[in-house]
């Protein structure tokens, strides 16, 4: 964990100190560490406590102006590497279960771009309360790892499901989700990303509001876990990941021939990119001058997708689709006639998800019937749903993958 930039959230359970044994221990595996307390939580360790195991200002609330922290907590949570609650209580798994901000630790968590972890403790009997039993369920089905709280005997007398997790069992998971598997280590992977730019005349061009971000965000998922990677994209303000193959295209035509190449030799080929439909037929070669009407002639662009699927190189192809109507019928005529394995639907009429957000709701169509919707989540979180998925389906599928 060294040089990681860590969340520890503590919330008002009894198990509290304990976190003080997981920040020594933390500190010690070289991560940098905010805690963050709720009002509850103060009443079992104080901030001083931590502030002198972290050699950081404890967050304990948001509207104290005495705290240069506390209005930070957005910027706090997106450059955190992971955020960790322990002990989470069955009150704060609600809270961030149903989205509620109401002090610095549940805004905190609404505001987080990276991974969450969420370790239980509560009294006998409310692990296993059907609410808390939803809530859990709410939060994985977002990607929050919440572990399992141990069960034995509970600080009201009770026995039962509800004890924080040991600290090494906690420690354990939180290097799981800070270094995921390598599960994509056998894998070369093409990634395309962006909009395409097709000229009208030297210093005009057609495209679409693709920022890009999907595609780099499962370029860097791939990586991540290990694959090795190639990332086709269009022009965009974002930054290819470091440790990926690069290939900038602009139109539409540069694209198809650096997919078919690179494709080739592809296990797994994810087409992001939102590849303009039409180019200018005969763009002008000096700058068009004047105000008049005028006249476009346009013509269709290649289906690249459509022609990687045919062209049996054995890969599994994912496709995406941005509808705005009708989306379930639009997209499965599209999962027929493009030929593809799998294909992420994006809702894009949807304000704050789809192009240029930071959020993504989307529903996977795979060609033997599958159907399964993903919640509105961080598109960092939708491209690993994503890349499992598509493991899942190819491990299940008759090999290699025929069309």
């Amino acid at each position: 964990m060294t040089g990681k930039e860590l969340v520890l959230g503590v919330t008002g359970s009894i198990a509290a100190y304990k976190a003080v044994y997981l920040l020594r221990e933390l500190t010690k595996r070289g991560a940098r560490v905010t805690v963050c307390l709720t009002e509850h939580a103060r009443e079992f360790v104080g901030p001083l406590t931590f502030r002198t195991l972290s050699g950081r200002p404890v967050i304990s609330n948001l509207l104290d102006p005495q705290s240069d922290e506390a209005v930070e907590h957005v910027a706090i949570a997106e450059r955190a590497d992971a955020i960790l609650v322990a002990p989470a209580t069955a009150n704060a798994l609600a809270k961030a279960a149903h989205g509620i901000a109401d002090d610095a630790l549940s805004t905190l968590l609404l505001a987080a771009r990276g991974p969450v972890v969420m370790a239980p403790a509560m009294d006998g009997g409310m692990w296993d309360h059907p609410a808390v039993a939803a809530n859990v369920a709410l939060l994985r089905q977002r990607g929050v790892t919440v572990i399992e709280p141990e069960r034995g005997p509970l600080a009201s007398g009770l026995s039962g499901a509800g004890r924080l997790p040991e600290i090494d069992a906690i420690l354990g998971v939180l290097d799981q989700v800070l270094s995921p598997a390598s599960d994509l280590a056998d894998d070369r992977i093409v990634v395309t990303a962006g909009p395409t730019r097709e000229p009208i005349d030297p210093v005009r061009y057609i495209s679409n509001r693709s920022s890009g971000k999907m595609g780099y965000r499962l370029a860097s998922a791939a990586l991540r876990r290990g694959a090795t990677v190639t990332l086709i994209a269009g022009p965009t303000s974002q930054v290819p990941p470091d440790g990926v193959v690069f290939v900038p295209v602009e139109t539409a035509e540069e694209m198809r021939e650096a997919v078919l190449h690179h494709g080739a030799r592809a296990t797994i080929v994810i087409k992001a990119a939102a590849v303009a439909d039409y180019r200018v037929k005969a763009p002008a070669s000096t700058k068009i001058k004047g105000k008049r009407d005028l006249t476009l002639e346009l013509t269709p662009n290649p289906d690249i997708l459509k022609e990687l699927a045919a062209a049996g190189t054995g890969a599994f192809i994912v496709g995406f689709a941005a509808e705005t109507d009708d989306v379930l019928a639009n997209a499965q005529a599209k999962l027929q006639s493009k030929g593809v394995d799998l294909l992420v639907v994006n809702d894009v009429s949807q304000p704050g998800i789809g192009f240029d957000a930071e959020d993504n709701e989307v529903l996977l169509l795979d060609r033997w019937g599958g159907r399964q919707a993903l919640p509105r989540m961080p598109k960092r979180q939708v491209a690993d749903a994503i890349l499992s998925h598509a493991l899942a389906l190819r491990a299940a599928a008759p090999a290699p993958i025929t069309r």
